[in-house]
C-alpha cells in the first residue's frame, strides 16, 4: 500500500493484489486480473490486501463476511467504472458509508466501494430552498457543522461517525423523528450508478412524465414501468400490510410511493419523488453517488422534563398520553440500565444525584420551544398532573393504587443546555453500560429496533419480557418510547450452538409479537443479515413478490449487496462469534488482565460501532488521532482491535507478534489511551498494544533505539552528567542526520537540552520552607525523568506552590516510573521499575502522606498502569494516594490559600491525553482559573509527539499530522498555551510556540515575597 512521509499507513505490498484469486458469488472463479482492471479503470484506490479485506469484514452489527476486495472511489465515473466492470463478470457490489450500520447490511461477499475517503463533500447550500447537495461519503455532522441555522433533520445517535450515503440507504432517523420523520421525507433527488453502470438522477416526475418514461425500453425504463405498475396497480396489498408507524424501515419503501402516488392522483401533489423509493435499500437498488436533500432550521431553544416511575410498563403506559403535548422526543430507560448505570463509576453519580432510590425506569421528555418562556410554559404543562402526589402510592406490584392516570413519583425539568446535556447523558448510558461486558455472552443486535405503535407498548414489552424469560435470558429495553422503537439487546453467547438456537428462537419470537402488535422488525436500522429473512412473515407472500420484482428491475442479476432487504439470507450465519470461532494469540499474556476473559476479553471488546472514525471538529475528545490524521480505517481503534481479534482467531494469515502485523497494524497506535475513555466500549488499545509489543519483542528481539527509549531514565541521567557538552554535541551541524542514520530518530526534531544541575539535586541542598511538624498535608514528590533532567524549572515551580499552599515536600528517586519502558512494551523492565517506585513511596504512604507527580503520563502510570503489572494489593494503597500536581491542590483543597495575582492574563490549556482518559484532566483549569487567569480548555486530540514517538523517524510525519489538529485548535484561541505534559510542549515548540506547565503558571502568579 501507498506510503506516504515515511509512514506506512495501511495494507500491504500492492503486488500481493496481483496474485489473488476469491470464489465471487455467481461468477468467475479466478481472476487474478481483477485488480490490474480496476486499478486502470479508475482514479480511486484499489486494495484487495487481506488487511484491507478484512477491516471490512465486519461494521457495528454481530456478523463478520470477508469482502472480495475494497474501492475508494474519487468521484461517479470512478463508481461507474466499477459497478459496469463488475456487472459484465457478474461480481457483487456492496455500498458503504462510515460501516455503523447494525443488522449486517454493510458486509457481504462483494467488492466494497467505500465513500468516506474521497467522496465526502459537501457541494452547495441552498438556504432560500433549505436544500444541500453533498457526496454520499459526507459525515452527517460534518454536513450540519457547515449549515448556518439549518440542519439535517434525521439526528441517527452516531451521526457524527454515519454517513450520508448510509442514512439513505437505511431510512435512517433518530431521537427525534416525532418531529421530523425518516430520511426519506427529506430526499430531494439522488443520482444513482445503476447495476448495469449507468448514471440516472431520481427525483420529482409527473404522473405524465412517469408514464412516459416508462414506455422506454431502455434500462431506466424498466425501472419506471415497474415502479409505476406497483404504484397504480398494488396500493391495496401494500395498505394493508404495511403498519401504522412512524417507524418503520423494514422492506422497500413501497408505502411512501403509492402514498405519494395516491396524493398526485388525487390532485393534492404535483409530483412524485421517486428517489424516495431507494432509502432503506441497502444499497440493493442502485449505488447513490450524490444526494440533495431539505434542510430545517435548528430549534430556537430547548426544555427537558425527566420522569421518574415504579417500573417499565408504568412509565410505558403514560408514553401516549404524553405524545398529546406535542414533544419532539420521548426516551426511556429501564430497571436494567439503571440498576446497571448505578454501579459504574461514569454514571453511577449522575443516577444517585438525579433520580430517586426507588426509580424503577424514567421517560425523558423534551420540547423544541421558540424561547425560554415557551420552553417553560410547554413542561409545566406536561407536568401539571404527573408531579407525584400525596394521594398516589406504589402498591406491592410497582403499580399506582388510584385509577387516575399513571403519574411520576418523581419529576425534575432543564432548560439550561448544561442542565438538559445532564439529563441526556443518563438517557445515553445505555450504549456504553450494555456494550462494555468482556465475557462470551454478549448483548447482540439481532431484534434492537422492533417498533408498535406507541399504544401498544406495555403489553407488547410485557409479552417480549415473557419471549425473553422463556428463552433463559434478559435485555434491557431503552430509547424511542415516544414512536414505538425500543433498543433491546438480549444477552446471548454465539460461541455456543445452545446461544445460536437461542438467538434463532427470539428473533422468531420478536417477529410474531411485532405482527401481533401492529408493528415492524426494524423501526431504524434496517434489515441487512439480522432481519431480512424476517420480511417475507412480516408483510406476507404477495408484498415479498413486490420486493423481489422491484429488485429484478434495478438489479436483474442480483449483484448489488446480494441478498440483502428481499434474500433468504441466514440470520445465524456469518456471525464474527459462532460455534467455530476460537481465539489463540499464540502467547501467556504478561499483563495483569482484571476484566472477563482478560487478554482475549479485550481483544473481542470493539464491536464496531466506529465512534472512533469521528472527527475532531464534531466529535471532541482524543480517540482516535492516528485515524484524524491519516483518515484509514487501520489506524482507527476499530481498525487495529478487529485485526488484533482476527490474528488471534485465525482469520488473518499472520500472527499478532509477527513484524509485518506489527507494521502495518500497531505501529502508528501512539498509546494516547484516549479509546479507553471515549470507546462507548471502553477498548483499551494502548494497553492491547503494550503487551503484543511485549511479546514481539520475546519473539523477534528489540532495537536499539526502542531499548534507549525504554530506559530514558538512564540516558537522561547521563546526559545530565555530561551537560553541557552533550548540549553542544547535539546542536553541532549534520548532528541531526547522524542520529537519523544511527538510531533512526528524526533529524529534524532538537534533542532535548539536558540541565547539569538535576532537580534531585537541586532539591537535596535547600532546606523545606514548611516543617513536618508544623502541617497536616505531606507529599513526597515523585521526580520524573524530564522534569528531574531537563524541565527542572517545572518541579521547582512544584515545591514552591506546595510550600506556599503550606504542604511539606520531600523526594523519593526511584529511577523512574517506567512509563517509557511499558509505552514501548517493555512490561519486564516496567514491572521492575514499578516495584522500585512502589517500595520507594509505600512507606510515606503508610505514614498518611500523599504521592504527587509533575508529568501527567508518569502520575497515570502510578495511578492506573501499575495494576497491569502488579498485584492489586500491592499497588492498590499507593495509587489511590498518588496525585497529578494540579490534581492534589485542587482534590486537597488547598490552592484558595496560595496568595495569587494572575491579574485575568489569557490561557489557553491543552491537557495530556492520559489524564483524559482517566478523567483527570479538569483539575488544572479549576487551579488556574481560581488563580486569577482567564482559562480556555481545548477540545483538543492527542498533540502527536507521544512521548519517543514524534523523534522516530519514519513516524515524524504522521507526529505532526495530528500535531496540526491542535495546532490548528490554539490558532482559533487568544492566549498563552498551557500543556502538563513534557511531550506536548515540545511538539509545541516545534511549531513555534513556548508551552509552559500550569505549576509554573500557578508560581508566577504567586506575589514575589512568597515564592
Amino acid at each position: 500500500m501507498a506510503t506516504e512521509g515515511g509512514d506506512r499507513t495501511t495494507g500491504t505490498d500492492p503486488a500481493v493484489d496481483e496474485r489473488a484469486s476469491y470464489d465471487y458469488t455467481g461468477g468467475d472463479t479466478d481472476r487474478p486480473g481483477l485488480v490490474a482492471d480496476l486499478k486502470r479503470l479508475i482514479d480511486g484506490e484499489v486494495r484487495f490486501d487481506e488487511y484491507t479485506r478484512t477491516l471490512y469484514a465486519t461494521d457495528a452489527s454481530a456478523y463478520e463476511v470477508t469482502p472480495i476486495g475494497v474501492v475508494f472511489p474519487t468521484d461517479t465515473d470512478d463508481v461507474s467504472a466499477v459497478v459496469s466492470y463488475c456487472a459484465e463478470r457478474s461480481i457483487p457490489v456492496l455500498p458503504r458509508g462510515g460501516g455503523t450500520s447494525l443488522a449486517g447490511q454493510t458486509v457481504n461477499k462483494a467488492v466494497v466501494v467505500d465513500f468516506t475517503r474521497h467522496m465526502n463533500s459537501l457541494l452547495t447550500v441552498d438556504e432560500e430552498a433549505r436544500t444541500a447537495t453533498a457526496q454520499p461519503g459526507v459525515r452527517l455532522g460534518d454536513l450540519d457543522k457547515r449549515l448556518d441555522g439549518l440542519t439535517f433533520p434525521p439526528d441517527p445517535a452516531w451521526g457524527d461517525k454515519s454517513a450520508l450515503g448510509g442514512a439513505i440507504g437505511n431510512n435512517s432517523t433518530g431521537s427525534h423523528s416525532l418531529v421530523y420523520g425518516k430520511t426519506d421525507a427529506y430526499i430531494e433527488s439522488l443520482e444513482v450508478v445503476l447495476a448495469d453502470g449507468s448514471v440516472h438522477r431520481f427525483g420529482p416526475v409527473t404522473p405524465a412524465e412517469w408514464q412516459r418514461r416508462a414506455e422506454e425500453s431502455s434500462f431506466v425504463g424498466r425501472i419506471y414501468r415497474t415502479l409505476y405498475r406497483i404504484a397504480s396497480e398494488e396500493a391495496e396489498p401494500v395498505e394493508t400490510a404495511y403498519p401504522e408507524l412512524k417507524r418503520n424501515v423494514s422492506g422497500y419503501n413501497l408505502d411512501c410511493l403509492i402514498e405519494q402516488y395516491e396524493a398526485a392522483v388525487a390532485g393534492d401533489r404535483e409530483t412524485v419523488n421517486l428517489a424516495r423509493v431507494l432509502a432503506g435499500s441497502e444499497g440493493t437498488l442502485g449505488v447513490v453517488t450524490e444526494a440533495t436533500v431539505g434542510l430545517e432550521p435548528t430549534p430556537e431553544t430547548k426544555a427537558v422534563a425527566l420522569l421518574s416511575y415504579p417500573g417499565l410498563i408504568d412509565a410505558l403506559e403514560d408514553v401516549e398520553p404524553i405524545l398529546s403535548f406535542g414533544p419532539a422526543a420521548v426516551e426511556v430507560l429501564d430497571d436494567v440500565l439503571l440498576d446497571l448505570a448505578r454501579d459504574t463509576s461514569e454514571f453511577g453519580a449522575l443516577v444517585e444525584e438525579t433520580l430517586p432510590s426507588d426509580a424503577g425506569s424514567v421517560l425523558l421528555v423534551e420540547f423544541y420551544a421558540e424561547s425560554d418562556a415557551d420552553g417553560k410554559r410547554r413542561v409545566a404543562e406536561l407536568l401539571a398532573d404527573r408531579r407525584p402526589s400525596a394521594e398516589t402510592t406504589a402498591d406491592s406490584t410497582g403499580g399506582p393504587t388510584t385509577d387516575a392516570p399513571v403519574r411520576a413519583i418523581h419529576a425534575d425539568e432543564a432548560h439550561e443546555k448544561a442542565d438538559r446535556e445532564r439529563f441526556w447523558k443518563l438517557r445515553k448510558s445505555g450504549l456504553p453500560i450494555l456494550l462494555g461486558r468482556t465475557t462470551d455472552e454478549k448483548h447482540i443486535s439481532f431484534i434492537e429496533d422492533t417498533a408498535v405503535p406507541p399504544e401498544n407498548l406495555p403489553e407488547y414489552v410485557a409479552e417480549f419480557r415473557e419471549l425473553l424469560e422463556a428463552n433463559d435470558t434478559f435485555a434491557s429495553f431503552y430509547a424511542h418510547a415516544g414512536p414505538g422503537c425500543l433498543h433491546i439487546r438480549p444477552l446471548v453467547d454465539t460461541k455456543t450452538t445452545a446461544g445460536i438456537e437461542q438467538m434463532d428462537a427470539i428473533a422468531e419470537g420478536a417477529t410474531d409479537l411485532v405482527a401481533e402488535y401492529d408493528g415492524s422488525v426494524s423501526g431504524e436500522h434496517g434489515d441487512g443479515r439480522a432481519r431480512t429473512r424476517w420480511n417475507r412473515k412480516l408483510y406476507g407472500d404477495e408484498v415479498f413478490g413486490l420486493f423481489e420484482e422491484l429488485k429484478a428491475a434495478f438489479d436483474p442479476d442480483g449483484i448489488l449487496n446480494p441478498e440483502q432487504v428481499c434474500g433468504d439470507v441466514d440470520p445465524t450465519e456469518a456471525l464474527r462469534f459462532d460455534p467455530d470461532y476460537e481465539f489463540d494469540p499464540g502467547f501467556e499474556p504478561a499483563l495483569r488482565w482484571d476484566n472477563d476473559n482478560g487478554f482475549q476479553g479485550m481483544a473481542e471488546l470493539c464491536h464496531g460501532c466506529g465512534g472512533c472514525r469521528g472527527p475532531q471538529e464534531t466529535t471532541g475528545g482524543v480517540m482516535c488521532p492516528t485515524y484524524r490524521a491519516a483518515d484509514e480505517e487501520i489506524q482507527s481503534t476499530r481498525g487495529r482491535a478487529n485485526a488484533l481479534r482476527a490474528a488471534a482467531s485465525g482469520r488473518l494469515d499472520a500472527a499478532a507478534t509477527d513484524p509485518e502485523f506489527m507494521r502495518e497494524v500497531l505501529d502508528l497506535c501512539i498509546g494516547c489511551k484516549g479509546c479507553s475513555n471515549d470507546c462507548p466500549s471502553e477498548v483499551d488499545l494502548a494497553k492491547l498494544k503494550a503487551e503484543v509489543t511485549y511479546q514481539h519483542h520475546r519473539e523477534h528481539g528489540a532495537s536499539l533505539r526502542d531499548r534507549l527509549f525504554a530506559n530514558i531514565d538512564t540516558v537522561a541521567a547521563l546526559g545530565s552528567r555530561l551537560a553541557p557538552l552533550v548540549n553542544r554535541l547535539s546542536s553541532l551541524p549534520g548532528s541531526g542526520r547522524i542520529a537519523e542514520k544511527a538510531l533512526g530518530i528524526a533529524r529534524e526534531r532538537s534533542p532535548p537540552t539536558f540541565e547539569r544541575e538535576s532537580f534531585v539535586d537541586w532539591f537535596e541542598r535547600r532546606d523545606p520552607t514548611v516543617a513536618v511538624s508544623e502541617t497536616d498535608h505531606r507529599v513526597v514528590l515523585l521526580p520524573d525523568t524530564f522534569t528531574n533532567y531537563v524541565d527542572t524549572d517545572v518541579a521547582k515551580a512544584a515545591v514552591r506552590v506546595l510550600e506556599a499552599a503550606g504542604v511539606h515536600v520531600d523526594i523519593v528517586e526511584a529511577g523512574g516510573t517506567g512509563r517509557a519502558a511499558y509505552s514501548k512494551g517493555f512490561v519486564e523492565t516496567a514491572a521492575e521499575r514499578a516495584q522500585d517506585t512502589v517500595e520507594a513511596v509505600e512507606p510515606y504512604v503508610e505514614d498518611g502522606w500523599s504521592v504527587v507527580v509533575c508529568e501527567p503520563s508518569d502520575a497515570v502510570m502510578v495511578q492506573s498502569d501499575y495494576a497491569s503489572l502488579l498485584p492489586e494489593a500491592t499497588v492498590e494503597h499507593v495509587a489511590e494516594n498518588t496525585y497529578g500536581v494540579c490534581e492534589y491542590l485542587d482534590v486537597a483543597g488547598l490552592d484558595g490559600g496560595v496568595p495569587t495575582d494572575a491579574g485575568g492574563e489569557q490561557l489557553v490549556y491543552h491537557g495530556h491525553c492520559h489524564q483524559k482518559a482517566t478523567k483527570r484532566d479538569h483539575h488544572a483549569v479549576g487551579v488556574l482559573r481560581r488563580a486569577g487567569y482567564d482559562v480556555t480548555p481545548l477540545d483538543s486530540t492527542c498533540c502527536g509527539m507521544a512521548g519517543s514517538f514524534g523523534y522516530e523517524a519514519e513516524h515524524y510525519s504522521m507526529s505532526q499530522a495530528i500535531g496540526s489538529l491542535l495546532f490548528d485548535r490554539l490558532d482559533d484561541a487568544d492566549g498563552r498555551p498551557v500543556a502538563p505534559g513534557a511531550s506536548c510542549r515540545t511538539q509545541l515548540s516545534g511549531d513555534g510556540r513556548t508551552a509552559v506547565h500550569p505549576i509554573e503558571c500557578l508560581a508566577a502568579a504567586i506575589p514575589e515575597p512568597n515564592r
